[in-house]
Order: C-alpha cells, then sequence, then structure tokens
C-alpha cells in the first residue's frame, strides 16, 4: 500500500518548509511509501522553488498552474494525478499546505480505513478534537456551516464537512472519476464549495464514511487565509439548488 497525499499550494513558501519535514518524519515512522502530488495555483511568491528544491530529495509530482484558477480546479487535477499514479489498493490523502493539518493524524485515517470505511475525515467535531488559535467568531461561523450542511446533505458518521484533510480509498476516487470525469468537482470558482461537493458525490456512489477526531491548529498558521466566506456561502447554496443529493 502507498500513500498519495495532494497538497494544493497558493503562496505557502512560508509553511511549505514546515509540512514537508513533518511528512518526511510521517513517512519515516510509518514506514510506508509516501509519494506528494503538490498543485501550485499560481503562486506569486517562492512557492515554486520550495516545490521543486524538495522534489529532488523527497518523491514528488509537481503541477503547475500558470494563473490562479481556484480550490476547485486545483484539488480536480491533484486528484486526477494521484488517481493515475495509485494502484487500487493504495490510499490518497488530501491536506492543506499551510501547516494547519499534522501528517501525524494520518496512520488513525488509514486505521480507520483498514477497518472497512472508504473515507476517513479528520474531524474537529470528534471527541478529543477542537481548534487551536481560532477565535470565537470564526468557531461559531464553522459550527453554523456545518450544522447547515448536516441539515442539507444528512451523511450517516460524518459530521465535519469543511474541513479538506481526509483520506480515500484510491478505488473509490478512480471510480468517481471514471463516471463523474471533469464534472467530479463541478462547482469551480466557488471557493472552498469542493470540499463539500466531493463527499456528497462520493456518498451518491454509495462510499462508507468514518471520522476520526483532529485538532486543527490554525495557531500554525503564518498565511493569510484564503478562504472567501461569502464565494464559498453561495457555493453550498448552488449545490443544494441542484438537489444533487437524492
Amino acid at each position: 500500500m502507498n500513500i498519495f497525499i495532494i497538497l494544493p499550494c497558493y503562496n505557502e513558501e512560508n509553511s511549505l518548509q514546515h509540512l514537508l519535514l513533518k511528512i518526511t518524519a510521517f513517512q519515516a515512522k510509518f514506514n510506508k511509501s509516501v509519494h506528494v502530488v503538490a498543485v501550485n495555483d499560481g503562486s506569486d511568491d517562492k512557492t515554486d522553488e520550495v516545490l521543486k528544491d524538495w522534489s529532488v530529495r523527497f518523491p514528488m509530482t509537481i503541477i503547475t498552474h500558470k494563473i490562479n484558477r481556484g480550490l476547485g480546479e486545483t484539488i480536480r487535477d491533484g486528484m486526477e494525478a494521484a488517481a493515475e499514479l495509485a494502484s487500487k489498493e493504495d490510499i490518497i490523502v488530501r491536506m492543506d499546505a499551510d501547516n494547519t493539518h499534522e501528517p501525524a493524524y494520518i496512520p488513525l485515517m488509514i486505521s480507520k480505513i483498514n477497518d472497512g470505511y472508504d473515507v476517513a475525515i479528520a474531524s474537529r467535531f470528534q471527541k478529543g478534537g477542537g481548534m487551536e488559535g481560532v477565535g470565537l467568531y470564526r468557531t461559531l461561523v464553522s459550527l453554523g456551516a456545518n450544522a447547515f450542511m448536516k441539515l442539507l446533505f444528512p451523511i450517516k458518521g460524518v459530521w465535519d464537512y469543511s474541513c479538506g484533510f481526509r483520506a480515500y480509498k484510491a478505488a473509490l476516487i478512480k471510480e468517481a472519476i471514471g463516471i463523474y470525469g471533469d464534472q467530479f468537482i463541478g462547482l469551480k470558482g466557488l471557493g472552498f464549495t469542493c470540499t463539500l461537493e466531493k463527499i456528497v458525490k462520493l456518498r451518491l456512489l454509495g462510499a462508507l464514511m468514518g471520522e476520526v477526531p483532529f485538532i486543527l491548529r490554525y495557531d500554525q498558521k503564518v498565511d493569510k487565509s484564503k478562504m472567501i466566506s461569502s464565494i464559498t456561502t453561495v457555493g453550498y447554496l448552488m449545490l443544494a439548488i441542484l438537489n444533487i443529493y437524492p
């Protein structure tokens, strides 16, 4: 079993060094083959230089967007590349590149998949989970947004709909891309909507999902957030209007 880690990168030169060091330490401790699929989404800082430097000492595929296309297209390209590289028995992990997601949680997520789940979600809302460095306003927004999504798209076993730190069976992602094609992530340009859209569509394929407790380390974030709440909210509403959930 190999592990493919998708990193969507936009102006993350200050965070990538820390995260890639942690991924290296995780690989050494877990003793599994790890390959990073980094998608540089039109960064105008030194993100490209950092990735190229690391690619000569760590298994890595780099995809470069000449202009910033947004998270939806970035995740789509990362998922397609990982699915091509992976065998059906492998695991694809998607995590943020801003050092707020700790690779140390990956073994727990893999264990969840080994228990029979198709998707393992790192959840802030499971016992033992939480958020560090997040203010009251943002905490309330997260709680409200996830309650809203749970109401509109009730998926058994899922409480954290907006955290992108997840592990997937590669066979499931291959199947989804084979069925949905370019529309696996159809609502592009709508902020973080793709994070919700993926699990909604995977649930339509009968995917079994579970969660593991996870602490979001927002206190380790160096650069400002890339999320535009108004655009993401519009995306959530469009998912509801399209009624893609049965």
